[in-house]
């Protein structure tokens, strides 16, 4: 997903995947997956979501979010790099006769303009998996592609939980806020394999700053948990930070960094 980060990281770029495919079904099996109601739940009155309006699902693995939005009548463009998720999201919304979109695409290509009512990053989403330093731009792209007075919801690994609970498989490189550990994964049938991890994490400033610099207007920043989505307020207990933004209509001055 990503380059290598200067301070250790990946050997090369999309080392997510090699892990996406070895999980596939095995993926929607983790425990944060487990609470996609919620989260959809929850974003779709905090973001006034309706039937026809348009949403961009950006690194929507195996397609979770998209899939349940696209029930509600949403129409949803899911992309994400892994061609393994992609494929596991298409044949999912095959057998369920749900029109939903999905494409392989690299964040760092998003080329869309003004196209959706909301854009949803969520779960690292791709942009928690590029090495600590693409993220300014690919932002600005995932930005772009909210139409004039359209929203973002985005989550974010904490840096402030990474630090204060950082495990002895896990190491943090402070230049570029990236999460480097070494975890088992368990497959489809079972199986068992070690994979290295690079998350890049996240204050709530730095996500606020990369908002505004791309002309979004900042409606709330909380900390969250993997199917418990609110509107608390961060602390070093909360795994995620929750970033919700509007592309305003007229682009406000005003605003500082």
């Amino acid at each position: 997903m990503g380059e290598p980060s200067r301070g250790g990281g990946p050997s090369e770029g999309a080392w997510f995947d090699e892990i996406a495919t070895f999980l596939g079904t095995a993926y929607l099996r983790n425990a944060f997956t487990m609470g996609t109601s919620q989260e959809v739940d929850f974003l779709v009155e905090t973001l006034a979501l309706e039937p026809g309006m348009r949403v961009l699902d950006v690194g929507c693995g195996p397609g979770r979010h998209s899939l349940a939005l696209s029930r509600l009548g949403i129409d949803v463009v899911g992309v994400d790099h892994s061609s393994a998720f992609v494929e596991l999201a298409r044949g999912a919304a095959a057998e369920e006769g749900l029109d939903v979109r999905f494409e392989q695409l690299d964040v760092r290509e998003l080329a869309f303009d003004g196209e959706f009512d909301a854009v949803l990053c969520l779960c690292q989403g791709g942009f928690g998996l590029l090495g600590g330093r693409d993220e300014p731009d690919v932002f600005a792209r995932i930005a772009n592609a909210i139409r004039p007075g359209g929203r973002l919801a985005l989550t974010a690994f904490s840096a402030a939980f990474a630090i204060r609970f950082l495990e002895d498989n896990e190491s943090f490189d402070p230049a570029t806020g990236v999460l480097h550990e070494r975890a088992t994964v368990r497959g489809p049938a079972g199986d068992e394999r070690e994979f290295d991890l690079w998350t890049t994490c996240f204050t709530g400033r730095e996500l606020e700053l990369l908002a505004r610099a791309a002309g979004l207007r900042v409606d709330l920043l909380a900390g969250v948990e993997p199917g418990h989505y609110g509107t608390e307020a961060p602390t070093v207990e909360h795994h995620e930070l929750l970033l919700l933004a509007t592309r305003p209509h007229f682009p406000d001055r005003g605003q500082t960094l």
